[in-house]
């Protein structure tokens, strides 16, 4: 059961333009066909939802002067001549896992371990720019 108003899937394709429009100017559309649920929401909506993942690396100072920088909860390891270009590095490399991940999805949501990440990889996805995913880390 769930308490938000669901369409069946017929609706939603007899009036498809009326459907987008509603998701996109007015509140999120739930839909329904035969068991499976959807949801469709705009660009904006899912922003919301996701304006807290952030990602926290840390950064040890190398005896040669170099940084290297770690995302707490991810895989991902850079060194770098320096902490705005750890920053750039840490940015690129979350985009290729992005794009790796939602190229391997069903592989990657059904582990256990990278599951969680999905949010964070939604975020970095809806990203216009390098400049945007490095924002996105708390530097």
């Amino acid at each position: 059961m769930s308490f938000m108003q669901t369409i069946p899937a017929t609706d939603i394709r007899k009036n498809f333009s009326s459907a987008i429009d509603k998701a996109v100017r007015e509140k999120p559309v739930a839909l329904k066909r035969n068991r499976d649920k959807l949801m469709l929401l705009s660009n904006a909506q899912v922003l919301g939802l996701l304006k807290g993942y952030r990602f926290k690396p840390i950064y040890s100072a190398e005896e040669d002067g170099s940084v290297t920088a770690i995302l707490e909860g991810f895989d991902l390891a850079i060194n770098a001549a320096d902490h705005a270009q750890a920053v750039t590095r840490l940015a690129e490399e979350l985009i290729e896992y992005a794009q790796e991940y939602y190229d391997q999805f069903q592989l990657y949501f059904a582990s256990n371990n990278r599951r969680q990440h999905y949010p964070y990889i939604l975020r970095v996805l809806l990203a216009e720019d390098l400049d945007e995913v490095k924002g996105l880390i708390d530097a």
